[in-house]
């Protein structure tokens, strides 16, 4: 694939042939953006007003405190909850307010950052899918990846199918490509773990672990797209 500013990123993305390139790509955008908030964005106001609205997940939350000094991660949780008490909390008692209890609840379930990876993500993938159109040699890079995760399989068939994603008359193709990494992988992961539940069988005495040795922890990944 030809490099340019758009495609660098994702010629690096599929590169190292290591596990899910998806979520190399949202793990570089968490910690992008959880830098930037932390960091450049305390000068934006405008960022500020988004974030004292949205505020953030549990997970970004703690990778902000990773990744900025205690006094940024301070600073926005001063202002967030300032948002909160003004905002959805009233001074006084009185009657149940269901859309209070409604705001809350999106609120709690809203974050900043999800919200921008997702965005850059969709955008990211589009460049995905104008590669693996053009055919090689970034069709076979593709094809060569480890596996792609559960959840992205599901996040990327979406925007495939979506305007903008792989044209109609490639989709089946593109389609039993991203199966083939994903049914493919999960086959080798149950096959490995039934394998490390016969070992625990006397039966099995003397036999290779083999490469189910690690199977839980790399199932886990795979279900979930952390490394545990």
């Amino acid at each position: 694939m030809k490099e340019t500013i758009v495609t660098i990123p994702i010629n690096d993305l599929f590169a190292p042939r290591d596990g899910c390139p998806l979520c190399r790509m949202q793990r570089m955008l968490e910690q992008q953006y959880c830098e930037f908030v932390t960091g450049d964005a305390m000068m934006e106001p405008s960022v500020r007003v988004i974030t004292n609205k949205k505020g953030f997940c549990h997970r970004h939350f703690a990778k902000m405190t990773q990744v900025g000094q205690k006094l940024p991660n301070a600073l926005i949780l001063e202002s967030h909850l300032q948002e909160i008490l003004e905002q959805l909390m009233p001074a006084k008692a009185g009657k149940p307010d269901k859309k209070q209890l409604a705001a809350i609840g999106e609120l709690t379930g809203s974050c900043y950052v999800c919200d921008r990876v997702e965005a850059d993500m969709l955008h990211l993938m589009a460049t995905v899918f104008v590669e693996w159109t053009k055919g090689s040699p970034f069709r076979e890079t593709f094809r060569d990846q480890p596996f792609i995760c559960l959840e992205h399989y599901r996040f990327m068939m979406a925007a495939a199918m979506s305007k903008g994603g792989v044209p109609s008359k490639l989709l089946p193709e593109f389609h039993a490509d991203a199966l083939k990494l994903t049914r493919g992988y999960l086959e080798s992961l149950k096959k490995d773990i039934s394998h490390f539940v016969t070992m625990f069988d006397y039966r099995s005495k003397g036999q290779e672990w083999g490469t189910s040795v690690d199977a839980i922890e790399r199932s886990i990944e795979f279900l979930t797209q952390e490394k545990p």
